[in-house]
Order: C-alpha cells, then sequence, then structure tokens
C-alpha cells in the first residue's frame, strides 16, 4: 500500500510540474507574442529623437523586427495608432529607405510581378479596392476603440490623387516603387500592403499566395 501511495503521489507531482512547465511555456510565449498594442508602446516609450549611433541603429531594427513580425492587417493597425508616421519624420531619408526596405512584406516582389501582369482595367481597379479597404479598416478600428486611440488622426489612410494612380497603373508598380523616394515609399507602403492582402486573400483577383521573397 506504501508503495502503490508513493506511486501515486509521485505522478500527481510530476503532473502538476508538467502542467506547470506547459503554461509557463504558453505564457512565455504570449507575452513574448508581437501585437500592435506592443508595436505603439514601443514607438510611444522610445524617444528616437533623442537616440544617436548604436543606439538609435537597434531601436530601428527592433522596430522593423517588431512589424515583420505582424500580420498584413496587425500592421495596418499599428499604423492607425498613429506613432509611426512620427518615427518616419525624424528619420533620415538614408533611415528611412532601409526602414522601408527592411519592412517590406513577404512576397513583396512577387506580387509587383503578378500586378503587372494583369490588364490595365484590372490594375486600376486594384489600387482603387486597396483605397477602399484601407478606408474601412481604419473605420472598424477607429469604432472598436477607446476615445484617446480612436481620436487620434496622424496617420490618416492614404489618399492617392487620380494622377498619382494613373501614374502607378501605367508605369506599372516596379518602376514606379523602384523610382520613388524614400518619402513616397513610405505613403506607397500602406497601399501597397492592402493590395499584396488583397490579392492574397483572393477577394480581387485569383492569384496564387506569395512566400518570402529572398530579394534582389
Amino acid at each position: 500500500m506504501n508503495f502503490q501511495r508513493r506511486t501515486l503521489i509521485t505522478a500527481g507531482i510530476s503532473l502538476l510540474v508538467a502542467w506547470g512547465l506547459a503554461f509557463g511555456g504558453f505564457e512565455m510565449v504570449r507575452r513574448s507574442r508581437v501585437t500592435p498594442e506592443k508595436v505603439r508602446a514601443f514607438l510611444h516609450d522610445t524617444d528616437l529623437a533623442h537616440l544617436t549611433g548604436p543606439a538609435r541603429t537597434r531601436a530601428l531594427r527592433r522596430l522593423a523586427e517588431m512589424l515583420n513580425a505582424l500580420t498584413i492587417e496587425q500592421r495596418q493597425q499599428a499604423r492607425f495608432q498613429g506613432e509611426i508616421d512620427r518615427w518616419l519624420a525624424q528619420m533620415t531619408e538614408a533611415e528611412k529607405g532601409q526602414f522601408i526596405e527592411a519592412t517590406l512584406p513577404m512576397g513583396f516582389r512577387q506580387m509587383i510581378t503578378a500586378f503587372e501582369q494583369m490588364p490595365e482595367a484590372k490594375r486600376r481597379e486594384a489600387i482603387a479596392n486597396s483605397l477602399k479597404n484601407i478606408r474601412e479598416a481604419r473605420e472598424r478600428w477607429t469604432t472598436n476603440q477607446p476615445p484617446d486611440l480612436a481620436s487620434t488622426d496622424t496617420n490618416q489612410p492614404p489618399t492617392w490623387s487620380p494622377e498619382l494612380q494613373e501614374k502607378a497603373v501605367k508605369a506599372g508598380l516596379q518602376t514606379f516603387y523602384d523610382t520613388s523616394s524614400p518619402q513616397m515609399k513610405a505613403e506607397l507602403a500602406p497601399v501597397l500592403e492592402a493590395l499584396q492582402e488583397s490579392m492574397n486573400s483572393g477577394r480581387l483577383f485569383r492569384q496564387p499566395r506569395f512566400s518570402r521573397d529572398p530579394g534582389p
């Protein structure tokens, strides 16, 4: 009886330890998971304007890593919270260009190639729908946020003029993007991400899902 009792106690303790380790691992993963709220907190708590040298480089690299860990929809939410534009305004042109390239979504180049194979009418429709999707996403996000966040208007949905849209359609996204300034690339990024999300989800076109682009 004593042997059976010790066996049951040992088994019970082992089970509790296993559950404890599993729960601890789950909590560690949950806490380390990047969310739009964590991105906003990092942006809000880090004063880029007062950082120089390696500390500034680390901060920019950390922000890029956090954005790359988000889905495209979550990246949109992070932009809606209004802090990313403030950081972009404080970056040098070189930093801005490096940051944009470091945060291109997966399959970006493949998406551009697929886009340029479409007829002009489809390209025009794709860009218009992407702009519409961004506006609708912001409206949904704003509706569900507390007043202090919902009132943030430092990063309104991008509004491309008809002339700018035609330029992207006629010249092609590859040429348009490659010849744009870092600031223009920053303004293009939300629309290009929305365009890729629409193509990946099949909402606009029957295109294959894109994998991580290895780069040029």
